[in-house]
């Protein structure tokens, strides 16, 4: 609205800008679909490198197809992925998930169930319950409240969730918190029970008395140990049952002054002693400071007893009495009272706990077959988790083809790629993404090239592109002895290595297309060979002197000669992709707004401004913007009828680069006379 004129004098207003800059979108954000040794099921989740792939999916794993593609994405220039965990294949009625409830009786306390599934939980996943130290003052008062801490004895991951609670009229209900898909746990899930009200929860491990400075300066006599060593004696339950001595304070030496300090000298001293009594066993003892009322819990992790406690003995109990023993100092100093130990999913927990069930996850019938892999749309599973990710480019199942165990270049009989391969195309039309489509492991000749591409791939669409033969790079689970691999996690890290240095636009192949750690090929081409699968559509990828390994084509899925279709090559189709969801995105705003010549000018100008950008970039042909493309809405494109019905027609053309696949060099001898 323009300022009210009331007096002589300069006025200045604020003018809104009709520049809607439109932002191009990210170009190859790979996706894999397949099974993972670890991680949460039919969930994608974004990585940046190997190693959040290690974090979050248990790094490599030898029948794990998908986790030697991620890491061959990544050292082939990749820097983006999501990752969707199929589970395996079970029979029927079979446990999925590893799970154990707790609680005073089967309708009360908790079940909580591991997110991963595979018998690899079983006894992995632990649980423990904290109802004597609460970390927030919020759960004050609240006879449900209490601490929970999940750990994953695979990989030491702990996840600790403060002061949640039973009550499910209050914000920090455990099984809102748990569960949510941002915040929550990333390795297991709760429910609660259906009694009302339900019990407080038994605490487990073990948990020390609440502790103060002065309290512990009384106890030992000032600050520090003046009448002789203090030792702790501790319980370990193995076979059989080993009690173990611990020197925790020399005499004369200091003590602790705060709670940090003092269950950092605990640690170090239970596992020292526990090295020495214990030698070459995989022992640990974590003293992890709880609260605001200076309490310690000790955890301790004995091999092939996930559940194994501490139990503190009094220092005059222990058999032979260490020299200059001082039981009151043992026990002032740790105080410790010894409740039941982790309840670890799948194996329950010792006997003394809440332990109501613990259910283990059954060993599957074998890995991912198709049903697993393309999913359920309506449920989000398989393939279809993709639909909640904002954005993805290059998809990639390396499971598609995956061969047996036992043989190498057989198809596992679980699988038809054509029927999966259907699926993802479908998907990737919707999401205007590239399916990467692998070589079966049988497929290792020409002639079996030719037949795989005209008759038994299934898929012929111009967004997916295939490629052959597949490669064999070192095998780090087995002594870097060669192994063969299907080729799209490497060619995804190709194509977004092509991206960042030269553009969408630039084919990602040619003697730049070099493929990083592979050693050799299950077949290797010759010119004239190679000369027979180009014209059918099939990428392939060949080795050349001073070059090495490189991909040698960048045709898609009806990329043949015979179909002569526009959509005949990789970049063209990527860079109209890339156009298409660029423009989808950032011609938002354009939605409600009065559909007249001002808004046509306006998307003109962004529309415009955006082709320009990428002109003078060099994504199109010609020498001019008139000759590179054009932005047309007007009155011609958008009709009365149009107008009428709401709509606003945009019409946005390009002169797409198409790569040079044959340099053809003339050369012509001239005679002495034209010399002359």
């Amino acid at each position: 609205m323009p300022p009210t004129l009331s007096y002589p004098g300069v006025y200045i207003q604020e003018l809104s800008s009709a520049v809607h800059s439109i932002t191009g979108v990210a170009t190859s954000i790979a996706a894999f679909v397949g099974y993972t040794a670890r991680g949460i099921d039919n969930r994608a989740q974004e990585i940046f490198s190997f190693s959040d792939y290690q974090r979050l999916f248990g790094g490599l794993a030898s029948n794990s197809e998908l986790s030697y593609a991620v890491q061959q994405f990544f050292q082939n220039g990749g820097s983006q992925a999501y990752v969707v965990r199929t589970p395996m294949a079970y029979p029927v009625g079979a446990v999925v998930y590893a799970s154990v409830h707790f609680g005073v009786a089967a309708t009360d306390g908790l079940t909580v169930t591991a997110l991963s599934s595979g018998t690899w939980a079983n006894g992995q996943l632990l649980v423990d319950i904290d109802a004597m130290n609460l970390d927030l003052s919020t759960a004050t008062g609240d006879p449900l409240a209490f601490n929970l801490t999940v750990t994953n004895l695979a990989d030491g991951t702990v996840e600790y969730f403060p002061a949640v609670t039973l009550n499910s009229a209050f914000p920090n209900y455990v099984v809102k918190v748990i569960n949510d898909e941002d915040n929550g746990s990333q390795l297991v899930s709760v429910t609660a029970g259906t009694a009302s009200p339900l019990s407080p929860l038994k605490s487990t491990g073990i948990v020390g008395k609440s502790l103060t400075n002065a309290a512990v300066n009384t106890a030992l006599g000032g600050g520090t140990i003046a009448a002789a060593d203090a030792f702790l004696g501790i319980q370990v339950p193995t076979t059989p049952a080993k009690t173990i001595t611990v020197k925790v304070l020399s005499k004369n030496s200091p003590i602790p002054q705060t709670l940090q300090g003092l269950a950092g000298l605990l640690q170090q001293a239970i596992n020292s002693a526990l090295a020495v009594s214990l030698p070459g066993a995989s022992v640990a003892c974590s003293v992890v400071p709880l609260g605001t009322d200076k309490a310690i819990r000790v955890n301790m992790l004995v091999p092939n007893q996930p559940d194994a406690t501490i139990t503190f003995v009094a220092p005059s109990s222990l058999s032979p009495v260490p020299a200059g023993n001082d039981a009151a100092n043992g026990l002032a100093l740790i105080g410790g009272v010894s409740n039941v130990a982790h309840y670890a999913l799948g194996t329950g927990s010792p006997a003394g706990g809440n332990l109501i069930a613990a259910t283990a996850a059954t060993k599957p019938s074998g890995l991912p077959t198709d049903n697993e892999l393309i999913g359920d749309q309506a449920l989000f599973t398989g393939i279809y988790a993709l639909n909640k990710v904002d954005l993805f480019n290059l998809l990639c199942i390396p499971d598609a083809t995956r061969s047996l165990a036992s043989d190498a270049n057989t198809l596992d009989t679980g699988l038809n790629p054509a029927t999966i391969y259907a699926a993802a195309i479908s998907l990737c039309s919707i999401r205007r993404a590239l399916l990467i489509i692998d070589p079966p492991p049988n497929v290792h000749s020409v002639s079996a090239a030719v037949d795989w591409k005209s008759n038994t791939i299934g898929v012929v669409d111009p967004n997916g592109a295939a490629f052959f033969p597949r490669l064999r790079l070192a095998d780090p689970l087995n002594k870097g002895l060669l192994r063969t691999f299907a080729p799209c996690g490497i060619v995804a890290g190709v194509y977004a290595t092509t991206d960042t240095k030269r553009g969408i636009w630039k084919a990602p192949a040619g003697i730049e297309a070099s493929l990083n750690g592979v050693q050799s090929m299950t077949y290797q081409l010759s010119d004239g060979e190679n000369g027979v699968l180009n014209p059918l559509g099939l990428n392939c990828f060949r080795t050349f002197p001073l070059y090495g390994p490189v991909l040698w084509g960048a045709r898609t899925l009806v990329g043949a000669d015979a179909l002569t279709n526009q959509w005949k090559y990789v970049p063209v189709r990527r860079t109209a992709l890339y156009l298409e969801e660029s423009l989808y995105r950032g011609m938002k705003w354009v939605v409600f707004e009065p559909n007249d010549e001002p808004l046509w000018a306006s998307i003109r100008l962004n529309v415009g401004a955006f082709m320009q950008s990428l002109f003078l970039k060099g994504a199109f042909q010609g020498q001019t913007p008139a000759q590179a493309y054009f932005v047309k809405c007007d009155s011609e494109t958008t009709t009365q009828t149009d107008i009428d019905a709401g709509i606003v027609n945009v019409l946005v053309g390009f002169a797409p680069l198409k790569p040079a696949e044959f340099v053809v060099i003339s050369i012509e001898q001239l005679t002495g006379q034209t010399l002359s």
